[in-house]
């Protein structure tokens, strides 16, 4: 989930992350000719054209101010396109993204947070992409079938806990309401895309923006494990769930997949593990962040593999440091299995935090190269 930063990046500093995060940053190569410059502040995205060719297109970011910062490509609607979070200041960070012709914003976000600083930008052509190698296109059917099936199996997942909490059955709606997560966490870039679904469903109390009214998993996270009351309206929250999450359902299979949305959502869920499930944000009140920590890594490493064909020609170098990092987080994490589950985060010290964050780091900033060794020719 996106929406809340401000905590977030306090937290991650806590923990002496946000350095780490920054340094995969610094090693992009920022300064290609054809890419498209975007220049970050507190206060400006500067943009070097505001036209450009549809297909294959760069963007070449440097952060030139004082807060972390995250970049976005809009389109119509505030449907993602493409992003990139945890630009450090000072830093560089290359985004590559197929964009079809058409009207689009980009936007800085200075401390992650709010609308962003927004540029109107266009692509320009008939709208249709180059032929890409058949292996692409195998890879976003599969990937496409896999995201239909993680929504599928998701719902009764969810009913589930929706059933319980409307029994007033808080031991029951405990249980049911990590694994009715894992589906989302699996899938969550694609889920986001859309613009106005993760808002309802993922949303944390301080992510909120002015008259939001607070409803999804952490409004009912909260009532079973801190206030420890079920109420009326919480049975009324946990029946919008169900209806939010079967619009997700049905709309999933409409996702504009491209191979390199594949592989920045790849690094976009390394960046959802570090900025809210190593610092414990994400489920500050139940501590169930091992299993979304899981979730996340498990989506990021689907996405990889089905490119893998393709990288593994352009790119061998980095196919066997990804194999290497996705083999040490799963090993990392297999410490903390307790039962069908994990261990209760609020029981991993500063310290096996910190561990864990090493790990995400060290997979994150090959991760984040992913999507050049997509396209290399």
């Amino acid at each position: 989930m996106r929406a809340a930063r401000t905590s977030v990046a306090a937290a991650i500093s806590t923990l002496a992350t946000i350095t780490a995060v920054a340094g995969c940053a610094q090693k992009s190569d920022a300064k290609d000719a054809d890419a498209v410059q975007v220049t970050a502040s507190d206060s400006a995205c500067e943009v070097s054209r505001t036209s450009f060719p549809a297909g294959h297109v760069k963007l070449a970011v440097e952060n030139k101010g004082s807060k972390v910062t995250e970049v976005y490509v809009y389109a119509p609607g505030d449907r993602i396109v493409t992003e990139r979070e945890n630009i450090g200041p000072g830093t560089r960070a290359s985004i590559n993204a197929e964009i079809k012709a058409g009207s689009y914003e980009i936007a800085c976000k200075p401390g992650m947070k709010g609308h962003g600083i927004r540029q109107k930008v266009s692509a320009t052509g008939k709208g249709k992409l180059p032929p890409r190698d058949p292996k692409l296109d195998k890879a976003v059917a599969e990937y496409r079938t896999y995201v239909q099936r993680q929504a599928d199996e998701t719902l009764p997942k969810v009913r589930a806990f929706a059933d319980a909490v409307k029994k007033d059955d808080i031991e029951a709606a405990r249980k049911a309401y990590a694994p009715s997560r894992v589906g989302w966490e699996r899938t969550e870039p694609v889920a986001e895309s859309f613009g106005d679904i993760d808002p309802k469903v993922d949303v944390r109390e301080d992510g909120l923006e002015k008259g939001q009214k607070w409803t999804g998993w952490h409004r009912l996270e909260k009532s079973l494990w801190q206030t420890k009351k079920i109420t009326a309206a919480d049975h009324d929250l946990a029946d919008r769930l169900v209806a939010d999450l079967k619009d997700w359902q049905k709309r999933v299979g409409t996702a504009d997949i491209t191979p390199t949305g594949m592989a920045n959502g790849a690094k976009e869920l390394l960046d959802e593990v570090q900025t809210g499930k190593v610092t414990g944000e994400e489920e500050r009140y139940s501590h169930t962040d091992l299993v979304d920590f899981k979730g996340n890594v498990e989506g990021a490493e689907t996405s990889y593999k089905l490119l893998k064909p393709v990288v593994s020609k352009n790119d061998p170098g980095l196919v066997k440091q990804l194999d290497k990092e996705f083999a040490a987080v799963a090993k990392l994490l297999d410490r903390y299995r307790e039962g069908d589950g994990f261990v209760s985060y609020d029981t991993v010290s500063q310290t096996r935090r910190k561990e864990l964050s090493d790990a995400v780091n060290a997979l994150a900033e090959p991760l984040s190269r992913l999507a050049a060794a997509v396209v290399a020719k």
